[in-house]
């Protein structure tokens, strides 16, 4: 049975409201990215910065829930604050490829109408979870990529920026480290073998956000800057509808972070999506499975944030660690980063 109005009893009278106009449950959840996160490798300040930019990232997500706006403006709020941020593997804090230069992916899916947009391999976007959003709602298409997506961005009056925007210290420092891993691989493998054998933290990193509004439509976006030292390229599971991002408010929303190869190939966000909608699974149980059952004994690492019309959260990863917040109208703020918070 559907309710359609919440009734009252007002000064010994029974008032009925319609369901819209009463007060329903708002949540967000977001993550910074999955892998090897040990509290051991992180300076006290390292890590008060990366808990102070997931608050922000979560706060202005729920403020625009808050205020009645929608899943889909809540999640590119929280996803451009972190690719704003040079901690996260997106945007401003991309990785490099191989070559030294930047290509980032995003994508975004409205759980109401299944519509969904993404852009992959684009060098001069400065935030492509918003260019993912107006190929959802300004394009026939859902993927654009490389300069055909920024030829697209300029058509919608988007400036293009130069890619050293999104260079820095780290990050460098980061890919020599993986080149040089890759060279003395290279002795004994091949190139193919080489990447296999580089070290988690190279494969994963990933912001996204998943939220539900007040007139129950949930929605999720993925952002990211890929894989260290990428070669020709090579597209991860972020701007892969069904595997990196998936929404429908018959089921769930979801955000991946992790080696995004296997996410593809094992459609993981989508299968938790379909285990909860046909099965009848809750998004803790239906997350469990993909992530610790399918991805675990095949060697894919990483995680996911799910929720449903409910507001029910799950945070589920099988890596060290993953940045990770959420929030809903019956729970406080919570912000972790390690398994044990």
């Amino acid at each position: 049975m559907r309710i359609t109005a919440l009734c009252l009893l007002m000064s010994a009278a029974f008032v009925c409201v319609p369901l819209q106009a009463a007060e329903r449950p708002v949540a967000i959840a977001i993550h910074g990215g999955a892998g090897t996160i040990e509290k051991s490798a992180m300076t006290p300040a390292q890590e008060r910065a990366h808990r102070e930019k997931l608050r922000e990232a979560l706060d202005r997500g729920y403020a625009v829930l808050e205020k009645g706006g929608s899943s889909l403006d809540a999640v590119v709020a929280a996803i451009t604050t972190l690719e704003q941020s040079p901690l996260f593997n997106a945007a401003k804090g991309a990785v490099y490829t191989f070559d030294g230069h930047h290509e980032l992916d995003a994508s975004i899916m409205d759980g109401k109408t299944r519509q969904a947009g993404a852009v992959a391999g684009v060098q001069h976007i400065e935030s492509p979870i918003s260019l993912a959003r107006l190929v959802m709602e300004k394009s026939p298409f859902v993927m654009l990529a490389g300069d055909g997506a920024e030829e697209f961005a300029r058509s919608q009056g988007v400036p293009l920026v130069d890619n050293k925007l999104f260079d820095t210290k780290r990050r460098y420092e980061q890919l020599q480290k993986a080149k040089d891993k890759l060279k003395q691989e290279r002795k004994d493998k091949d190139y193919q073998a080489a990447v296999q054998a580089l070290p988690t933290p190279y494969k994963v990193g990933t912001v996204g956000a998943v939220a539900l509004d007040k007139y129950g439509n949930i929605a999720a976006g993925t952002s990211t800057g890929g894989m260290t030292a990428k070669r020709y390229g090579r597209i991860g599971d972020s701007p892969v509808i069904g595997a990196g991002t998936f929404a429908d408010n018959d089921s769930c929303a979801v955000s991946a972070t992790g080696h995004g190869e296997y996410f593809i190939r094992y459609n993981v966000a989508a299968d938790i999506c379909a285990r909860v909608r046909y099965r009848g699974e809750s998004v803790a149980q239906a997350a469990d499975e993909v992530i610790n059952g399918v991805l675990t004994p095949v060697g894919g690492t990483g995680g996911v944030i799910v929720l449903d019309r409910k507001g029910n959260i799950a945070l589920t990863f099988n890596t060290s660690g993953m940045y990770r917040a959420s929030r809903s109208s019956s729970s406080p703020a919570q912000v972790a980063i390690f398994k044990d918070n």
